[in-house]
């Protein structure tokens, strides 16, 4: 009997450690296609952005950060396009991020479970796929015609901060779902309220994440061009928004958000509309300052994360 049970132990053995090396084959033929696909796509940024540095690389000078456009690409700038970038990132910032997160923090901790609540985030998921042109058209409706405000900076701040508010709304609520539920149940058990736990509790803690979906969003708007032609963006500008306090009659605290503006993509692609080689060489070179920009964005928010764990570690 024991010896007819031995040649079945070993055939079984025999099949478990087969089935292990055919796993273990495809494993391998999975991480190599991982690879592969990894490189292609490194290799393929890497390989534009250095095209991008020998197109552009030597128009990148003090003049051409100072220099507004010009009909000449010798003396043409980027000064109004990546000061009105700036200016419009920041009303889009001011706008989205605490909205958004103010949504997400809602819809997890404070609203009820039924079907409007349901329907609300399946609305909210669903607008974080839609063309940013309809967003510009929506901009165009109600900001321009409805509520009067112009082709402004302001415009197009909001005009963009109606377009990434569903990705903070939702990067807020899947980073707050990440904390575990013994923190909120033991802040409640201490005798906080919902507020002081959320305060407290559940926004330093899910800062991380929320500052991603941010940075996400952001990095996503100042790219757009679509929505921003459509609400009025300018393509040739030789002025920059007047400053609080200059010029004559004196300009106020605010009155930079009315002004006409143009913005580093509309710029390139003016620039690139043009049959001159060398408008092409300063659309490359916009571009790489675009790039720095982003990248400086991303760094800042590596930076803030890294603060907030920190302190929330002590």
């Amino acid at each position: 009997m024991n010896t007819a049970v031995a040649p079945n132990k070993e055939r079984d053995l025999a099949a478990i450690r087969s089935l292990i090396q055919k796993h273990k084959r495809w494993d391998a033929m999975f991480g190599v296609l991982g690879i592969v696909c990894l490189m292609i796509g490194v290799l393929t940024l890497i390989a534009l952005f250095a095209d991008m540095i020998s197109a552009g690389g030597q128009r990148l000078s003090w003049d051409f950060f100072t220099n507004f456009p010009s009909r000449r690409a010798g003396q043409a700038g980027i000064l109004a396009a990546w000061v009105g970038s700036t200016l419009v990132m920041v009303v889009t910032a001011a706008t989205a991020i605490p909205l958004g997160v103010a949504a997400g923090v809602y819809l997890e901790e404070y609203a009820p479970k039924n079907w409007v609540t349901d329907l609300i985030e399946i609305n909210v998921t669903n607008l974080a796929g839609v063309p940013s042109i309809v967003y510009g058209l929506l901009g165009l409706g109600i900001f321009v015609y409805t509520f009067g405000l112009g082709h402004s900076i302001l415009t197009a701040g909001l005009t963009l901060a109606l377009l990434i508010l569903p990705v903070v709304i939702v990067a807020t609520r899947e980073a707050i779902r990440a904390i575990p539920q013994m923190v909120r149940e033991g802040a409640y058990a201490c005798g906080a309220t919902t507020w002081q736990t959320v305060r407290d509790h559940i926004v330093p803690y899910s800062s991380a994440g929320i500052l991603t979906g941010v940075i996400i969003g952001l990095a996503r708007a100042i790219g757009e061009t679509a929505p921003l032609i459509v609400v009025g963006a300018v393509t040739f500008i030789a002025f920059l928004p007047p400053a609080p306090g200059t010029g004559e009659p004196t300009a106020g605290l605010f009155d930079w958000l009315f002004a006409d503006f143009t913005v580093l993509p509309i710029q390139m692609f003016n620039w690139t509309s043009r049959p001159d080689a060398n408008f092409h060489a300063n659309a490359a070179a916009a571009g790489l300052v675009l790039v720095l920009m982003t990248l400086l964005m991303n760094g800042l928010a590596i930076w803030l994360r890294y603060r907030m764990r920190k302190n929330i570690k002590w």
